[in-house]
């Protein structure tokens, strides 16, 4: 099932309702005058968030969505109902544009968020709103403003805690699926993550939600392989881990691509908390690790070894990710220990 994270739909707010002309024609009152009610609201087009949603793969589908024209005024003075708004959920972390104006309209961040889309036309003003001294019996109404039009664009940045990054193989899938109940396709072959994959570390008393990125190669920062298509997923994730394979034939080389790739794509990038990750230990020598932990340290990055494989170093992995994700919730520092 492909996974969908842009999406471009048309939405039409209602249109107000027309405002009444009307006049009273009541028993024993002579010379009834105007008494004509204003037209309804139209419906408001409304963007909302929802956590169980992971993907825009619903507008692949339906792509039109209008709201309700407000109701006409009637006499007596009675006011139009107005109309009923047009609900669209989307998942939290997505992005609405204007696509005719280019513009960035606003996000949704929070489940239950939601923010107008298109507002509602306002309702015409009934014969009663004309009276004046002067014209004590007017016919003027207005016939309701029309509801606001637009065409969006979504675009869905993943909310999420940690982003694992590495190269296509470096056991990120099977990473995840330790860390957390995540079930990531798991192949002995490049590009087995065809997808971004969320999963939630339980880690006791705290919870994060993981990402698992695609693969990024040399040039993912500019169109190669299926990096730059998920790049834009890391932009939100607060801690990034960079999983390198330690049996790679170029482990140093593999680690300065991935920084290359994330500082090509966004400077900011190399300013997130983050963490490096030793993944594949129990195929290569304790020299070997040693090497490698050693290398680290002279980058001044900290580093975890573990095997996602038979489960090495996973659980301090874990105590490792819940206090330093903690501390980067609250702002304390960039790079360092996560």
């Amino acid at each position: 099932m492909k996974f969908i994270d842009e999406a471009t739909i048309y939405v039409e707010a209602g249109r107000g309702g027309r405002g009444c002309v009307s006049f009273r024609r009541e028993k024993f009152v002579p010379r009834g005058g105007p008494d004509g009610g204003d037209g309804g609201k139209g419906g408001d087009v409304i963007i909302a968030g929802k956590r169980d949603l992971a993907s825009l793969r619903d507008f692949k589908y339906k792509r039109n969505y209008k709201a309700q024209d407000g109701k006409a005024g009637a006499g007596k003075n009675k006011t139009g109902r107005e109309g009923t708004d047009t609900i669209i959920n989307v998942p939290l972390g997505t992005v609405v544009y204007d696509l005719d104006a280019s513009t960035l309209l606003f996000h949704i961040l929070r489940d239950g968020e939601t923010r107008v889309a298109a507002a509602g036309g306002r309702g015409g003003r009934g014969n009663t709103r004309f009276i004046s001294p002067t014209h004590r019996a007017p016919t003027e109404y207005d016939p309701g403003d029309e509801g606001e039009r637009r065409n969006l664009r979504l675009d869905l940045k993943l909310l999420a805690d940690i982003g694992l990054v590495g190269h296509p193989n470096a056991g990120k899938s099977t990473l995840i699926s330790r860390l957390t109940e995540a079930r990531p396709k798991v192949g002995d072959y490049p590009f087995t993550t065809l997808t971004p994959s969320l999963g939630v570390l339980d880690s006791g008393d705290r919870t994060f939600v993981i990402a698992d990125i695609p693969g990024i190669i040399e040039g993912a920062s500019k169109g190669r392989g299926l990096g730059l298509a998920f790049l834009k997923h890391i932009e939100r994730t607060g801690t990034l881990l960079l999983v390198l394979d330690l049996s790679s034939e170029d482990v140093k080389e593999d680690y300065e691509t991935l920084l290359r790739e994330l500082e090509s794509y966004d400077g900011a990038m190399l300013e997130k908390k983050r963490l490096v990750v030793l993944n594949k230990s129990d195929l290569v020598t304790e020299a070997a690790i040693r090497r490698w932990r050693s290398f680290m340290k002279k980058r001044d990055e900290d580093a975890v070894v573990v095997s996602a494989l038979t489960r090495r170093g996973i659980d301090g992995l874990v105590a490792v990710i819940s206090t330093g994700v903690e501390a980067a919730k609250q702002g304390l520092g960039t790079k360092g220990a996560v």
